[in-house]
C-alpha cells in the first residue's frame, strides 16, 4: 500500500514528523511530502524513520492552507495512495479536513494509537475532551489520519530516503499570508515531553521568572491557564486547555491553576501530573498524580533548586 506522509521540516525535524512518518511506516511505502527551504540534513533524518521518498516543494515557502491541501492531493495522485497521514498541530487541524473533502476520503482527527487491521482499519481517539476513547472503524477507499502529538514512540526503520524536488501546479490562491510570527526556537507544547504551568496565583507577569528558573532546570516548556494568557501575562500560544493547545507530556507540573474542567480538558492525557497549590480543596487535586499544598511562591524555587542539584550528581 502506497501512503502520502505530510510533515513540517525546517533545520531539523520534529518529534511530531517522526511520529506521522513512523505510523505511515506501519501501512505500507512511506512518500512524505513537504515543502519550503527544508535542510538535507532533517530530510534525510525522514529515511530513518521509514520515508522511502521524500519529495519537496521548494515553489510553496508559507503554510498556505489551501495551497498545502493542493499540494498533498497532487503527492496522493503521483504516488497513487490509499492514506494520508499528518500530525494534529495547527497546520494538520487545518489541512486534514480540506484533503478528506478533496479526496472523498475517511477523516480521523487526533488518533493516539496504530490502527487494528484485525478486522478491517479501526483508529482508536480521544473523544469528549479526553474522558473516553472512541474506537472508529474507517470503511472509505481513502484515509486521511491525523496523529495527536506525543502519542507514539517512534522507531526507526531504516529505508532509502530519496529526495526529489516536486512543484506541481498550486493554481492561484484566496488565502494570503500577510505576516509570520515566530514563537521561539524551543520546543512546541503539543510535542513537548515536560511542561511547567502556571495560572493566577503567580498574581503577576513579573514573578514568572520562578516558572521559567523550573523550566529551564528540567529542559521543560513553560504553559499557562488561559487566564493569564487572556490578561496578556503570557502569550496565547502558551494557553493550554480546551480552547488552548491540548497537550500530553510525561510531566505536567501546573502551579496556582485550581483546575476547571475546560484546563483539564487540555492537560489529562499527561502521563504524570504534579498539582501546587495554596487551596487542598482545588479540583485540580482530583487528578493530580502527586500534590503539593503550599505556596508556588516557595515551592517552585525548592524544587528548581532539587533538580540542579540532582542534575548535578549525574554529572
Amino acid at each position: 500500500m502506497s501512503v502520502v506522509v505530510f510533515v513540517e521540516v525546517k533545520n531539523k525535524i520534529s518529534k511530531a514528523a517522526m511520529e506521522a512518518v513512523y505510523y505511515g511506516s506501519n501501512l505500507g511505502t512511506v512518500n512524505v511530502v513537504t515543502f519550503g527551504d527544508a535542510s538535507e540534513d532533517a530530510l534525510k533524518e525522514l529515511g530513518q524513520y521509514g520515508a522511502e521518498n521524500i519529495w519537496v516543494c521548494r515553489n510553496l515557502s508559507e503554510a498556505n492552507d489551501q495551497a498545502l491541501s493542493r499540494l498533498i492531493a497532487a503527492a496522493v495522485e503521483k504516488a497513487n495512495a490509499e492514506f494520508v497521514v499528518l500530525a494534529q498541530n495547527q497546520t494538520g487541524k487545518a489541512v486534514g479536513p480540506r484533503i478528506a473533502a478533496k479526496l472523498n476520503a475517511g477523516h480521523i482527527s487526533g488518533a493516539i494509537d496504530l490502527p487494528d487491521t484485525s478486522n478491517g482499519f479501526v483508529v482508536k481517539t480521544n473523544v469528549y475532551s479526553g474522558k473516553a476513547i472512541a474506537h472508529v472503524a474507517l470503511h472509505s477507499d481513502k484515509k486521511v489520519i491525523s496523529i495527536l502529538p506525543n502519542s507514539l514512540a517512534p522507531q526507526q526503520n531504516q529505508k532509502s530516503g530519496n529526495i526529489e524536488d516536486f512543484n506541481p501546479d498550486l493554481g492561484s490562491n484566496g488565502i494570503v499570508v500577510k505576516e509570520l510570527k515566530s514563537q521561539g526556537d524551543g520546543v512546541p507544547l503539543p510535542e513537548a515531553e515536560l511542561v511547567v504551568s502556571a495560572g493566577r496565583g503567580l498574581k503577576g507577569p513579573e514573578n514568572w521568572g520562578i516558572v521559567e528558573d523550573l523550566a529551564n532546570a528540567l529542559g521543560a516548556t513553560t504553559a499557562c491557564s488561559r487566564p493569564v494568557a487572556d490578561i496578556g501575562w503570557r502569550p496565547h500560544h502558551e494557553h493550554v486547555g480546551q480552547t488552548g493547545v491540548a497537550i500530553r507530556p510525561n510531566l505536567y507540573i501546573a502551579a496556582g491553576i485550581s483546575g476547571a474542567i475546560q484546563h483539564l480538558a487540555g492537560v489529562n492525557g499527561s502521563k504524570v501530573i504534579v498539582v501546587i497549590n495554596t487551596d487542598p480543596e482545588a479540583p485540580f487535586f482530583k487528578a493530580a498524580d502527586y500534590g503539593i499544598v503550599g505556596d508556588a511562591f516557595e515551592v517552585l524555587p525548592r524544587l528548581t533548586e532539587a533538580v540542579k542539584k540532582f542534575m548535578a550528581s549525574q554529572n
